[in-house]
This record gives C-alpha cells, structure tokens and sequence, in this order.
C-alpha cells in the first residue's frame, strides 16, 4: 500500500537517516538495524560540529542537553536541538537538528527527524516521528501488543505483516498529536494530520485528517 511507504510518509531531506531509510520501503523496516547505522553515522560526524560526549553519544556542539537528562549510546543529538530536564534517552536514538526533548521525555529506538516536538511528558519507542511532526504533553506511542503478538500493520482491508514484537508509531511529517493520545502498536500516520485530544489511535490514518475519534475522521479545510 503506497500510503503507507516511506516516500509517502517523509521528506528525507530533512534528517542524517535519508541514505539508510531510503535503503526500505516501509519505515518499520528501519528499526531492527537503527543502533548499527547510528553508530557508523557517529564516527563519521565533522569533529567540528560533532563532539562524543559518552560512550557512543555525539552531541552537536550548538545542542543543549540539561545535567539531569540520562543518556545511554548510540544516540546522535543533532545541531541546535534541546534536551531537557530529566529526560531519559535509552539508546538506539536519532535526534534531528531544532528538536525538542522534553522534561520527562523517555526516547527508546527512535529516529526523530528536524524540528520534531517532544516536549512534555512523552513516551516514543520503536517509532519514527516525520519533519515538524509534534506530540501534545502526555500522548505516547504504545510499542508492545497486550497479547505479545508480533505487530500486524493494518490499513483497511491491507495487512502488513512486521516480523517484530515492537512497533510503535510511524508519524508523518507535519502530524500534530494532541494532548494524552495513545498511538498502538503499528499505527501510521500520514502527512499533514492532525489528532484531537485523548484519541486513541489504531491502524492508519489517512493524510491530510483531522481525527476527532474511532469511526470520525475528517479530511483537513484548507482554510
């Protein structure tokens, strides 16, 4: 299902990954080899922008990451991007340029592309969050199913096998989350869509939406 593909879903000018998730079809795909490819993409950062600043995290120079968060490697923190207190970045981690890694914020498998929003509250394993996409305070991504199956992505009459246990969101870019949302495990999100609050989301959500809850979804006014 074209919708639900890479190209569809992401502008890959806009993150260090474009080489390695142009590698997929499927951004899912992506996650079981992303701690490989984020440490071959440290040790080839400029030593200029780039520094190490524990074992196998590279900070920008321009980043600003609080004494109270907690990193563990491999992790790249792009330029000008912030992490703040408290957070709690557990490895395998991509963050873009201009992001924002909120107070309480825990980040497990993730690639973040530039300019995603974090800010408050949020839990994000196992997903890719497109450009400009943003997460209202306390809406996460649910990576695990209740039954420890392994994830199905599902889009209508499509189903998608994964092959993984641990599937979280796939955020388009420009998705805007609101607050206290829970995406399961598996759900994509197109471009340009935007969630109502305290929405629980399953399966695919078309581009260009507005979802206010199961069963109501509205295409997006231009105005």
């Amino acid at each position: 299902m074209k919708e639900l593909e890479i190209t569809e879903l992401f502008d890959l000018n806009h993150t260090l990954a474009a080489p390695y998730l142009s590698g997929f079809t499927y951004p899912w795909e992506a996650l079981g080899g992303l701690s490989d490819f984020i440490i071959e993409l440290g040790r080839s950062l400029p030593k200029e922008e780039y520094e190490e600043i524990g074992e196998m995290i590279w900070a920008a120079k321009s980043a600003v990451i609080a004494p109270t968060a907690s990193l563990t490697g491999p992790a790249v923190i792009g330029k000008n991007s912030q992490v703040r207190h408290c957070a709690f970045l557990r490895g395998s981690i991509l963050v873009g340029e201009n992001v924002v890694v909120g107070n309480s914020t825990e980040l497990k498998n993730v690639i973040l592309f530039d300019n995603v929003q974090v800010p408050h509250y949020n839990y994000v394993g196992d997903s890719i969050l497109g450009y400009r996409s943003h997460m209202g305070a306390g809406s996460i991504t649910s990576n695990v199913k209740s039954d420890k199956k392994l994830v199905v992505i599902k889009a209508g009459e499509v189903r998608i096998e994964t092959g993984r246990k641990k599937v979280g969101g796939m955020l388009g870019d420009f998705v805007e989350v609101g607050c206290g949302t829970v995406i399961n495990p598996g759900s994509v999100i197109g471009r340009n869509t935007s969630i109502y609050p305290l929405s629980m989301i399953r399966g695919y959500v078309p581009a260009g939406s507005v979802y206010k809850r199961q069963g109501e979804v509205a295409e997006k006014s231009e105005d």
